[in-house]
């Protein structure tokens, strides 16, 4: 299993909110690249990058961020936060991402979703499923909808969608422990690499969400209020 840390960026500081609260931020850095440079030399090789500028405005806001971190670190990065057109797509993996998250397209404009998957490959595109009580949420998670989780899922297995993220959104930067029974659920129905994001509070934590069978699991607010250390990832990694 990946183990995936999370930037979340605000005004070009490092936050975390809880259950995807604007007022809630927290600040843990004011320098991303600094951050990013910190994890890659505890070993992790992943980088789970969120614009949330960006996924409240509705188009990306932090590409130069990605940008510095790429260029200067070898981490593998998957950015998302407001990406809705093409052209936007094409400007992040140009920055150095990896691969996109794409959640509320996802929602709003299914066949802008589908071409993604098209034209750029089922390996680069990331499903944002992010969801309260299993509705999906959009636009930072400001915005909920009336699609079930689990259909929402399915439906883009068909359209080819290999990898997915999905927070429960109630656990969300709360250190409760991560929606168990709700990853083991989708894996049960779905064969998607599922990546798994919200709640993450120790390194049994990590090690229950590998047996379950998540793809990935990415980790915030754990490891900056220092429940789970960088040199236990790096054990790990």
């Amino acid at each position: 299993m990946r183990i995936i840390p999370a930037i979340d960026i605000i005004e070009g500081q490092c936050v975390r909110l809880s259950q995807g609260d604007y007022q809630s931020k927290k600040v843990y850095a004011n320098d991303p690249l600094e951050l990013a440079k910190e994890l890659e030399g505890a070993g992790i090789k992943y980088l789970h990058l969120v614009d949330l500028d960006g996924a409240k405005a509705g188009h990306p806001m932090n590409l130069q961020t990605l940008e510095r971190i790429t260029a200067k670190t070898n981490l593998i990065v998957d950015f998302g936060g407001g990406l809705r057109k093409e052209n936007q797509v094409q400007d992040a993996f140009n920055a150095g991402a990896n691969q996109i998250t794409g959640g509320s397209i996802a929602v709003k404009d299914p066949q802008q979703f589908y071409d993604w998957i098209r034209l750029f490959g089922e390996e680069k595109i990331i499903l944002g499923a992010d969801a309260r009580d299993q509705k999906i949420a959009t636009d930072g998670w400001l915005q909920s909808s009336n699609l079930n989780l689990l259909d929402f899922l399915a439906a883009y297995q068909d359209q080819g969608v290999q990898y997915a993220i999905c927070t429960d959104i109630e656990k969300d930067g709360m250190l409760a422990g991560p929606a168990f029974s709700l990853y083991q659920e989708i894996l049960n129905k779905t064969s998607l690499k599922l990546i798994a994001s919200g709640g993450i509070t120790s390194i049994d934590d990590l090690k229950n969400l590998q047996d379950l069978g998540c793809e990935g699991a990415i980790i915030g607010k754990a490891l900056y209020e220092g429940r789970i250390t960088l040199k236990q990832l790096s054990n790990l990694c």
